[in-house]
């Protein structure tokens, strides 16, 4: 069983740096054909996807976000953390971590239980 967990921060003054990582159990972020994603959802909004490190460490961005943001991985540890810039309050999230295959479009078969973060002075 593939157990995904998101940590970090709830609370993040504007213009700084959001930094949350998402740690997997259960199964490998380098296992061949798996992305793995960072998808939020605002308040009174529906998900969006922001962006995912594939199994051979391609990262892919949402055009939307992709300026300021910035997803890596350390293997040793099975994690893999989002970064996103100049944070604003239009960032308050819930943010997930999530796993999709390779040719599965959006459907993720395992999400982390999300971690809320508020973007506030």
């Amino acid at each position: 069983q593939v157990q995904l967990q998101e940590s970090g921060p709830g609370l993040v003054k504007p213009s700084q740096t959001l930094s949350l990582t998402c740690t997997v159990s259960g199964g490998s972020i380098t296992a061949n054909y798996y992305y793995w994603s960072w998808i939020r959802r605002p308040p009174g909004k529906g998900l969006e996807w922001m962006g995912a490190i594939a199994y051979r460490g391609t990262t892919y961005y949402s055009p939307s976000l992709k300026s300021r943001t910035s997803i890596s991985r350390d293997t040793s540890k099975n994690q893999f953390t989002l970064q996103l810039t100049s944070v604003t309050p239009e960032d308050t999230a819930v943010y997930y971590c999530a796993r999709n295959k390779r040719d599965s479009g959006s459907y993720y078969d395992y999400w982390g239980q999300g971690t809320q973060v508020t973007v506030s002075s």
